[in-house]
C-alpha cells in the first residue's frame, strides 16, 4: 500500500507547480510486479486531484492580483484568458502535456469553469495519459522479455 500512496503523491505534485515527474515511479512499479490497474488508478487520481489544486488557486487568487507578490502579471494574464476563451474547456483534456498543462488548469479556475465540468475534463485526460503510458510500458516489457528469451 505505501508503494501506491507513494505513487498517489508523486502524481499529485507533478500536477501542481512543483517539479516531479510520476512516470519514473510508475514505470519502476509497474516493473517491480505491482498491479497495473491500481498503478493506474492512483496515479490518475493523484494528478487529477493535484491538478485541482491549480483550479483552486486560479479561481481564489485572480482577486490579489494587484499585489506584488501574485505569480503572474497582467499582462500575462489577458493573453492566456483569451486562448482559453478561444479553444473552450475541452482543452482542459490537453491538461496532461508536460508544457502548458498545469498553465491549463490554473487558467481554467481564473475563468471560473464549474468544478464538476473541471474535474471531469481533466480527469478524462489525464486517465487516458496513463493508460497509454501502461499501454507502452507493457509493450515494451514484452518485447524485452522475448528479446531476452531468444538470447
Amino acid at each position: 500500500m505505501t508503494a501506491y500512496l507513494s505513487l498517489f503523491t508523486i502524481a499529485f505534485l507533478a500536477a501542481t507547480v512543483l517539479p516531479a515527474y510520476s512516470e519514473v515511479m510508475f514505470g519502476g512499479l509497474l516493473a517491480a510486479g505491482y498491479d497495473p490497474l491500481a498503478l493506474w488508478l492512483w496515479a490518475s487520481a493523484g494528478n487529477t486531484l493535484g491538478s485541482a489544486v491549480n483550479w483552486i488557486l486560479g479561481r481564489y487568487l485572480l482577486h490579489f492580483r494587484d499585489r506584488r507578490w501574485f505569480p503572474f502579471p497582467e499582462r500575462a494574464l489577458g493573453p492566456a484568458q483569451r486562448w482559453f476563451q478561444r479553444y473552450g474547456v475541452w482543452s482542459l483534456l490537453l491538461a496532461w502535456a508536460p508544457v502548458g498543462g498545469d498553465a491549463l488548469t490554473f487558467i481554467a479556475g481564473l475563468m471560473r469553469v464549474p468544478f464538476w465540468l473541471f474535474f471531469l475534463l481533466t480527469g478524462i485526460g489525464k486517465a487516458a495519459r496513463y493508460a497509454i503510458l501502461l499501454a507502452l510500458l507493457m509493450g515494451v516489457g514484452e518485447r524485452i522479455d522475448t528479446w531476452f528469451a531468444m538470447v
